[in-house]
């Protein structure tokens, strides 16, 4: 699989990128480990048995376009830390929008109660030695996404992308884009000994399109990024991206209405994968595991899905939007295999869910910001490659929608039911794509759906890097992608 990380492409930076969050975030602020380690050993009086300190600065840029010129710029920075302390499944939280140790006092004591501490090692029982170790390699450069060009060069990009999508057909009318970059510098100090840093490159671009043919409008969107800087784009790239959305856009001008019930539904590869992440990643979470309210809670071990089915979440993917070298908790990321030939392999574990389980964690603790508590949460997840080709699994189908785009998803965790806008779909007639079509819904089951998938292409391509995924209030970024797949049953609603 071609998005698998070469390790032999990589130079060994972790050495690097330590070393630069210490002096970008630490010293910067003035504190050094041994404040860390003396707030933990503080706040420890609540009788808990750990505590974490996490430490963040972000650094945030967007250029916005509109009506052929860029109207609007922003900077912002932010930095602070949150210290938790738990006591079984109990958290004790404070924050702080100062880095200093006055501040690290403070809030120790704010979290700090009556009770003798707890001794730290009681929690590494739930803590992966592997995890007390540094990561081996960086899996993105640790650079400012768009601290190569100047502020003339960003608008300039702006303004192409807006002549590129213009030039692509005369229909176009309307052409809105947004260049954004967000530069982060984290550190993570553990009750267990654990202090790791890292700094995060995040850049996107997103575009909305608008077309024109008579009194009909029609529009389409898309975006392009992951952790790398602005110059990873060429020109070819880049006009591809454009095209593509004028053409989807296109295509709606031509759609008649979609067809309403239950039916075949072949669901095309990369951006469609957020049908996996909806319907079947949430649930895959640990904390609804460990409370029970998943459909997948207690059936590791079971059939889940056809045999043709094996899903991923791999946080070490080179330079991808959900990729991450060490996660919110200070432990590496990797590849954790959830569903594997049909089968409930593993679940995304945060320390406290693993703790609370007696399972590892997996590097799957994530939160939006240092005033938050992390949670089990999504990296890249994916369906992996199958054997058929993509035009065979068309074929094979009499009558029903290939849907090519896919767009507002939602899921209920409890019981797996989600719903999705396709913003791309045609019919499939007598083993052909045909009409475009348009307002087609897509309602099911995400445990149901995975058991009626009965092909699986060998086409895996992931999204083009724009997925956030939002979870009790945060959002955080994520990769998603599958290969083309026949689903034999699902509910179409439609307005035909």
């Amino acid at each position: 699989m071609s998005d698998v990380l070469d390790l032999s492409t990589l130079p060994p930076a972790t050495g690097g990128v330590r070393s630069l969050a210490r002096v970008g975030l630490l010293e910067k602020h003035g504190i050094d480990e041994a404040h860390l380690a003396s707030a933990l050993t503080l706040s420890l009086g609540t009788g808990g048995n750990f505590a974490d300190i996490f430490l963040k600065e972000t650094i945030a840029e967007s250029w916005s376009l509109e009506g052929g010129s860029v109207r609007a710029g922003s900077y912002r920075c932010d930095s602070g830390f949150g210290l938790r302390v738990l006591k079984g499944e109990e958290a004790t939280f404070a924050s702080s929008q100062r880095i200093d140790a006055d501040s690290l006092r403070r809030v120790a004591l704010q979290v700090r109660g009556s009770e003798a501490a707890v001794p730290v090692a009681s929690h590494e029982t739930a803590v992966d030695q592997a995890a007390q170790s540094p990561f081996a390699h960086s899996f993105y450069e640790a650079r400012h996404p768009l601290g190569a060009i100047e502020a003339a060069d960003k608008i300039a990009l702006l303004k192409k992308v807006d002549q590129l999508a213009r030039s692509r057909d005369s229909r176009v009318v309307e052409v809105n884009a947004m260049l954004s970059a967000i530069y982060e510098t984290i550190w993570v100090a553990r009750g267990d000994g654990l202090s790791s840093g890292d700094v995060r490159p995040l850049l996107v671009l997103s575009i909305s399109v608008r077309v024109k043919l008579g009194a009909r409008l029609e529009s389409a969107s898309g975006g392009i990024g992951g952790r790398y800087g602005v110059q990873t784009w060429t020109d070819e790239e880049l006009r591809s991206f454009i095209d593509g959305r004028v053409d989807a856009a296109l295509v709606k001008l031509e759609a008649r209405p979609a067809p309403a019930g239950k039916m075949t539904v072949v669901v095309g590869p990369g951006w469609n994968g957020v049908l996996l992440h909806e319907a079947v990643g949430h649930g895959l979470e640990a904390d609804g595991i460990r409370r029970g309210t998943s459909a997948f809670a207690g059936r590791l071990g079971e059939k889940v899905a056809s045999e043709n089915v094996t899903i991923v979440d791999d946080g070490t993917l080179h330079g991808k939007r959900g990729s991450l070298n060490i996660d919110d908790e200070g432990c590496p990321t990797q590849r954790t295999v959830l569903i594997e030939n049909g089968v409930l392999r593993g679940y995304m574990q945060d320390s406290l869910s693993a703790r609370l389980m007696g399972m590892k964690p997996t590097g799957n603790g994530r939160r939006e910001g240092y005033a938050v508590l992390p949670m089990p949460r999504m990296t890249n997840t994916f369906m992996l490659n199958g054997d058929r080709e993509p035009a065979e699994i068309i074929e094979s189908v009499k009558s029903g929608i290939y849907v090519a785009g896919l767009e507002g998803g939602q899921v209920d965790i409890t019981s797996g039911q989600f719903v999705f806008e396709a913003s791309e779909a045609y019919l499939i007639e007598n083993g052909k794509i045909t009409a475009p079509v348009k307002g087609a819904t897509i309602t099911g089951n995400g445990p149901e759906t995975i058991r009626n998938i009965s092909l699986v292409g060998n086409d895996l391509e992931l999204d083009t890097g724009r997925a956030t995924c939002g979870k009790a209030g945060q959002s955080v970024p994520v990769g998603v992608g599958q290969p083309t797949v026949r689903v034999d049953e699902m509910t179409v609603g439609g307005t035909a």
